[in-house]
């Protein structure tokens, strides 16, 4: 496949492309420098920069170049022109987009130390520790010393060295964008799999770091390489289209005409879709319309600018309400913003919209090209500590990402962890209830389980659960952008993740941490069930002291406070079901015998006698202290040792456990019945009190019990 098969920006782009490119290699070739002045080769890059930075020191440039197309001097590339024109061709493009002298000056150098006999040290001397970092960050790896892995772990040294400072990435990309512009020379197989990695990696992460310029041109590049028909096909319906007027020109001096009207300053473009832009949309919408093969850009100075001209589109034309977003208000997580809108003016025809400022389309555009030096302000001087190399527009993605990666040696699970992460293209921000932390960036799709990680990494293996907006929630929650989550950890670590986390674990740090506790637990411990929730059965029962003596289904209660005012003398005795203590509302019912049983007023038992037209007697409470039995329900997330710690706070506050049973967990929840012995009733607020303060117990109430 030829360059000019898989140019995407036209036959007119593609020519002066190849033309500027030939230039240059002629001037490698022959220019020199007399005298000081700029080199033949790089007169028309130093053109390009001052455009964008008027007061740029050149002379970095002309020594850069003069080291490298020493260094490369007799290499040629596999088209047969001359090596130096690939440096000279990857810093044209950063100086399209705006890069700063720096940037442009290790791009000029970035394959010196890699290719020739340039030391790393020698170009620190030579252009300074800024210059030498962005150097070795794009710096590949050998395969004699690192094998198969070479690329993987390339590309883990790449990324790092974006994490302090992310114009590596910038020279990166610029280097693989010309690479696929002179990808034709190779064989097929390889073309391929370079497209593969291009797409898997690269445009995702110039998407990330929002340089869409570059993005876009890569996109229609790998998508001649590995669909080589469709975008065949789309490029047939862009030319054919070109033939015929462009109906979004009357559209376009419409919006004029009215914005002129209002007093609003703008510019209206029309913004052609690029190829696979044309491409996915002709699979969304089938046929396309005529309007179907651009949108009107609109630029303006302030963002209010930008609400005004929305109200007034939306005020002249019919809006499309469904295509209305604000990122504006909502930037997304590459720094971009605009409004995005859609109308029908008055003859029918449907226009996609952008409106955004001057400064949002060069981020737009540019990404962090255009933010410069990350570690200078606008005024040039020192952002802080250098050696700290802290660059402050590092996104959170890329923390996260560095964060995960530190805990995977092994290259093979990185790169596949790699491409997953890169595979989300929307990110979410969770908060926690607490001031002291602060907001986590996790992708969309993220669960419970991600931010446990995210947020206390390993310690998140003793995660028992969490609070989403105040209410309890299973681990394996999906989160939403804005959610409050509060994260519940078992205080003494002593409890891990379960295979299951693996099911809905997202973020390779949650995922490469779970799967490594798991591997090294040791076999002997695999299947060990908890103490507090034993697996064997539908229900475990804990061994509790006997029952005294002559104990039914019901207990004596004479000396333990009630009194039936409507049958004075007749035997008392507390239910057993729902075991009332004072001061609970109470109803008695005569049972056989003469006897009368007390029963809460709630109890299932004594509605159902209610119902059935038994007649209740009235029930009080003597004053003072009163003995009486209570059974309570603690809801709890499961973890080791909870059993313990239950039944030492019930001690502490001076109850005896009288039978206890342990429900198996469902969904990392169990649940424990007590039926307690209390020595003064009036204690149980108390005890219930600290049972709800033991570590994952999230209710305590009082139960029905169903059985002995």
């Amino acid at each position: 496949m030829s360059a000019e098969a898989t140019a995407p920006r036209g036959r007119r782009g593609h020519r002066r492309d190849v033309l500027r490119l030939r230039q240059l290699g002629r001037a490698a070739l022959f220019g020199t420098a007399v005298n000081n002045r700029l080199p033949d080769a790089i007169e028309h890059v130093a053109q390009v920069h001052r455009r964008h930075h008027p007061g740029a020191d050149l002379d970095t440039l002309r020594r850069a170049y003069l080291l490298a197309e020493s260094a490369h001097r007799g290499q040629t590339r596999k088209s047969g022109e001359p090596y130096i024109t690939h440096p000279l061709a990857v810093t044209l493009i950063l100086a399209e987009l705006g890069a700063e002298t720096t940037t442009l000056t290790a791009s000029l150098l970035h394959d010196t130390v890699e290719d020739t006999e340039v030391t790393l040290d020698q170009v620190g001397a030579a252009f300074g520790d800024e210059v030498r970092h962005l150097v070795d960050g794009v710096t590949k790896l050998e395969k004699v010393d690192y094998g198969a892995a070479a690329e993987p772990e390339t590309f883990r040294k790449m990324l790092v060295a974006t994490g302090s400072d992310v114009r590596v990435m910038s020279i990166k990309l610029a280097d693989r964008l010309h690479n696929m512009r002179t990808l034709g020379v190779m064989r097929p197989e390889k073309q391929a799999r370079i497209a593969r990695v291009t797409r898997d990696v690269l445009i995702p992460l110039a998407e990330r770091l929002g340089v869409q310029t570059l993005k876009t041109e890569l996109e229609d590049l790998v998508f001649a390489v590995l669909h080589p028909e469709e975008h065949a096909q789309a490029r047939a319906l862009i030319r054919e289209h070109a033939q015929r007027p462009d109906p979004l020109a009357a559209v376009a001096e419409s919006v004029r005409e009215v914005l002129r009207e209002a007093g609003v300053t703008a510019e209206v473009h029309i913004r052609p879709r690029h190829v696979l832009s044309v491409h996915r949309a002709r699979r969304k919408r089938g046929e396309l319309g005529p309007c179907d093969y651009g949108r009107l850009l609109i630029l303006v100075a302030e963002d209010a600018d930008c609400y005004a001209v929305l109200g007034e589109l939306h005020t002249c034309f019919t809006p499309v309400v469904s295509e209305f977003k604000d990122f504006i208000a909502a930037p997304k997580f590459n720094l971009y913003q605009s409004l995005h809108t859609a109308f029908l003016d008055d003859g029918g025809r449907l226009a996609e919209v952008l409106v955004r400022t001057h400064r949002m389309h060069s981020v737009a555009e540019t990404g962090v090209v255009a933010l410069g030096d990350p570690h200078r302000s606008a005024d040039g001087e020192a952002a802080g500590d250098d050696s700290e190399r802290a660059d402050p527009t590092r996104p959170g993605w890329l923390s996260r990402l560095l964060e995960w990666q530190r805990q995977e040696p092994d290259p093979d699970t990185f790169w596949s962890s790699l491409r997953d992460e890169l595979a989300s293209d929307r990110e979410i921000t969770v908060f926690a209830e607490r001031a002291d932390e602060g907001p986590l960036q996790l992708p969309a799709g993220a669960t419970c389980v991600d931010a446990a990680y995210a947020r206390h990494g390993k310690a998140a293996h003793a995660c028992l659960g969490a609070r989403v907006n105040s209410r309890l929630a299973s681990l394996r929650t999906v989160l939403r952008d804005g959610d409050t989550v509060s994260l519940l950890l078992a205080p003494d670590g002593g409890s891990g993740p379960s295979p299951e986390w693996l099911d809905y674990a997202v973020t390779p740090a949650a995922r490469i941490a779970i799967r490594r506790w798991l591997d090294a637990r040791t076999p002997e411990t695999e299947g060990e069930p908890e103490r507090s929730a034993p697996a064997a059965g539908p229900r475990a029962r804990v061994p509790a002291p006997a029952a005294e003596p002559g104990a039914g289904p019901e207990t004596a209660a004479e000396a333990q406070g009630a009194v039936v005012t409507d049958a004075p003398g007749a035997p008392v005795r507390l239910a057993r079901c729902c075991t009332p203590v004072p001061p609970d509302r109470a109803l008695g019912f005569t049972v056989r015998g003469g006897a009368v049983t007390v029963h809460r007023e709630s109890c299932p038992s004594a509605v159902r006698m209610v119902g059935a037209g038994r007649q209740p007697l009235a029930v009080g409470w003597r004053s003072g202290a009163v003995e009486g039995r209570v059974t309570l329900r603690a809801e709890a997330l499961g973890r080791a040792e909870l059993l313990a710690d239950l039944t030492e706070a019930i001690a502490a506050q001076g109850a005896a456990v009288v039978h206890a049973e342990v429900e198996p967990p469902r969904e990392q929840r169990v649940r424990h019945t007590y039926t307690l012995r209390l020595p003064d009733a009036s204690r149980l607020p108390g005890l219930m009190r600290a049972m709800r303060r033991v570590p994952g117990v999230y209710d305590v109430s009082r139960a029905v019990r169903t059985g002995s």
